[in-house]
C-alpha cells in the first residue's frame, strides 16, 4: 500500500518522489503534521525557533506587472503611485535601528521609468549611512524586469547590484512555479524558468536567497508539488536556499476576490507537505502575517521552526484587508509559550544570541 511505503520513507529519511509527495494530500491532518515533526527535528535537532528583526520596505508601489492577485500596486500615472526619496527611506531605516532591527527587505513594483542607476544608488545610499544593516532586496521578477528593460544579462544586474550593496535576495514572486498559473495570474511577470535561473545564477554568485510558495488561488495539488519539486532540484544544484516560506493567497481587494481563502486546516496541511518533500531546506518559515499568531504556534507542530521578521512595516499583505502585527516582544512570546525557545537570527540563520 502506497500509503504506508510513504510513511516508512518519511521516518527513514528517504526521498519521495512525486507520485508518493502526491500521496501525502490524502494523510489525515495530525499524521501529516506528525511526520513533518520528524523531519524537522532530524534536521533541526533543537527546540529553538528562529526569527528576525526587520521591516519591509516597498521603494515604489508603482508597477506594469497587473498580478491579478495583488491589492498594492499602482499602474503608471496613478495620483497614488510614489517612488521613495532617499530621506525617507533613510527615516524609516533610522527608525529599524531604533527598534532593535539589523535588516531590511526592500522591494518595489515594476516601475518603467526609473534608471538603472537608481537602484545602484538606493543601495549604495544605505550601504554608505547605515552598513550595519543587511540588504536583503529585489526579488526575481524585479532581476528580470531590470535585464529586459536595462539589456543586461542576469548576470551583469546582480553582479552590479552586488557591487552596490545587495546582501541576499528574497524568494518573492514564484507564487505556483507553473506557467500555466502564471500566464492566468501574473502574465507580465517572470517565467517559471527565468525565476529559477535568477536564484541559480545568485547562488553561483554567492548570494543567500529564500524561496516561497503563495497557494490557495488557482494551482492544483500537483502544482504544489512540482512547484516543491523545483525549490529541491535547484537547491541539489546549488544549496542556496537558507528557507522556504509558504503563505495562503489573500483575496480581498484583489482581481480574485471571488475565490474563497484557504483556510487553516489547508494551509497547515501544505505547510507541513513542504517540509516533508523539501528535505534539503533546512528551514521552513511558518506565516504569521496571514495567519495569525496562534495558527503559527500550532504550525511549529507542522514542520516549521522559524517565525520569520517581526515585519515592522508590511504593506502588500495589508493591502488584501489582513493585518496582524507583532512586536519582538510578542513574537518571542509566542514562541515561548507553544513550548520553544526563540533566538534572533541572521537571514544565513547564523544566530545572534
Amino acid at each position: 500500500m502506497i500509503k504506508d511505503a510513504v510513511v516508512r520513507k518519511v521516518i527513514e529519511g528517504i526521498r519521495l518522489n512525486k507520485e508518493e509527495a502526491l500521496e501525502l494530500f490524502k494523510f489525515p491532518l495530525q499524521e501529516i503534521g506528525w511526520l513533518a515533526r520528524e523531519v524537522r527535528f532530524r534536521l533541526n535537532p533543537e527546540r529553538v525557533v528562529t526569527y528576525v528583526v526587520d521591516r519591509n520596505i516597498n521603494y515604489t508601489n508603482v508597477c506594469v506587472s497587473g498580478c491579478k492577485f495583488c491589492a498594492y500596486y499602482k499602474p503608471p500615472g496613478s495620483k497614488d503611485g510614489y517612488v521613495l526619496s532617499f530621506e525617507e527611506l533613510g527615516k524609516k531605516i533610522e527608525e529599524t535601528l531604533s527598534l532593535g532591527g539589523y535588516q531590511i527587505l526592500l522591494q518595489g513594483g515594476l516601475h518603467p521609468d526609473l534608471p538603472f542607476s537608481f537602484y545602484e544608488d538606493m543601495l549604495r545610499f544605505i550601504k554608505t549611512n547605515f552598513p550595519q544593516v543587511h540588504v536583503h532586496g529585489f526579488s526575481p521578477p524585479e532581476i528580470v524586469f531590470f535585464s529586459k528593460r536595462f539589456g543586461l544579462s542576469i548576470e551583469e544586474v546582480l553582479e552590479r547590484l552586488i557591487k552596490a550593496g545587495l546582501d541576499s535576495i528574497p524568494g518573492g514572486g514564484a507564487e505556483i512555479l507553473s506557467d500555466r498559473v502564471r500566464r492566468l495570474i501574473s502574465p507580465n511577470k517572470a517565467t517559471t524558468e527565468e525565476w529559477l535561473k535568477v536564484m541559480e545564477v545568485a547562488h553561483n554568485l554567492g548570494l543567500k536567497t529564500t524561496a516561497t510558495m503563495m497557494f490557495g488561488h488557482i494551482e492544483t495539488q500537483e502544482e504544489i508539488i512540482d512547484h516543491l519539486l523545483k525549490i529541491r532540484s535547484l537547491q541539489d544544484k546549488t544549496g542556496g536556499f537558507t528557507a522556504f516560506i509558504p503563505w495562503t493567497f489573500q483575496p480581498k481587494n484583489t482581481g480574485l476576490n471571488h475565490l474563497i481563502k484557504a483556510g487553516s486546516a489547508y494551509y497547515l496541511k501544505v505547510l507541513a507537505i513542504s517540509r516533508i518533500v523539501l528535505d534539503n531546506v533546512k528551514n521552513i518559515q511558518v506565516s504569521w502575517v496571514t495567519q495569525g499568531p496562534h495558527i503559527a504556534q500550532i504550525a511549529l507542530e507542522f514542520g516549521g521552526n522559524d517565525f520569520g521578521s517581526t515585519m515592522i512595516e508590511e504593506n502588500v499583505v495589508a493591502a488584501a484587508g489582513v493585518s496582524h502585527r507583532m512586536s519582538e516582544e510578542e513574537i518571542r512570546h509566542h514562541i515561548s509559550s507553544a513550548g520553544y525557545i526563540p533566538k534572533r537570527r541572521r537571514m544565513d540563520y547564523t544566530l545572534l544570541e
